[in-house]
C-alpha cells in the first residue's frame, strides 16, 4: 500500500499548506526526523516504511503554533478537555484524517506524540523518544545522548527511560497524569507487546 501524497511529501521535509510552525520550530522538526531515519534504517526498514517515519518526525508538530482556542474547537471531542499545549498532537491528526490519511499508527503518534498511549507501536515510540532526545534540546545534554546512542536496539528501556523521568517531573510539580501517560507507562515497564493501533 501507498503513502497518503501528504506522507510522501513531509517525508521530503515538505509540510502541508496548513502548517502552522516558525522556523525554529521547523529545525527541531527536521531534527526529529533525521532521528528518526537513521532509526529506521538501522532498524533494517526500507521504503515506504522510512518515509512513515521520516513524515511522522516532520508532521507531529504541524500545529504547534496553532491558536489552542482553535485547535480545541476543531479536535474531537475526547480531546477537548486537553490542556493548550498538547493540542497540537491531536490537530494535526485530525487534519491529517481530514484530509485522507488513513494510517492509524501514523495519527496515533501524531495525536498522542506529548501524552504517550499504551496502543503505541514502533513508530509512536520511536517518535515519542526522538522528540525528547532530538540534539537540539539542552537540558540534561549528556544524558540525551547516552540515549540516543542506545536507539534503537534497546526502544523500550530507552522509552522506559523518558517516561519514568516526565512521570516523575510531573509528581515533583504536583501536577496530574493523565490515564494515557499511565497506561502507557504500565504497557512499557511490564514489557507487553504492543497488539495494535486503534483509531486514535
Amino acid at each position: 500500500m501507498r503513502n497518503h501524497p501528504l506522507v510522501t511529501a513531509a517525508a521530503s521535509g515538505e509540510l502541508p499548506a496548513w502548517a502552522q510552525a516558525g522556523k525554529a520550530r521547523r529545525a527541531h522538526m527536521k531534527r526529529v526526523a533525521s532521528l528518526l531515519k537513521a532509526w529506521a534504517v538501522a532498524r533494517g526498514e526500507r521504503g515506504r516504511e522510512v518515509d512513515r517515519w521520516v513524515a511522522v518526525g516532520y508532521l507531529h508538530d504541524a500545529l504547534r503554533e496553532a491558536d489552542p482556542t482553535t485547535l480545541r474547537k476543531r479536535v474531537p471531542k475526547s480531546f477537548r478537555h486537553l490542556d493548550g499545549n498538547v493540542l497540537h498532537g491531536p490537530g494535526a491528526a485530525a487534519r491529517l484524517r481530514d484530509e485522507g490519511v488513513k494510517d492509524k499508527e501514523l495519527l496515533k503518534a501524531v495525536a498522542y506524540h506529548t501524552l504517550g498511549h499504551p496502543d503505541f507501536g514502533p513508530l509512536g515510540r520511536a517518535l515519542y523518544a526522538a522528540d525528547f532526545l532530538e540534539p537540539g534540546r539542552r537540558f540534561r545534554a549528556k544524558w540525551r545522548a547516552k540515549l540516543r546512542e542506545r536507539m534503537p536496539e534497546n526502544m523500550d528501556g530507552v522509552v522506559r527511560e523518558i517516561l519514568a523521568a516526565r512521570i516523575r517531573r510531573l509528581v515533583d510539580g504536583g501536577r496530574p497524569i493523565r490515564k494515557e501517560t499511565m497506561d502507557f507507562w504500565n504497557t512499557v515497564a511490564t514489557g507487553e507487546a504492543w497488539v495494535g493501533a486503534s483509531e486514535p
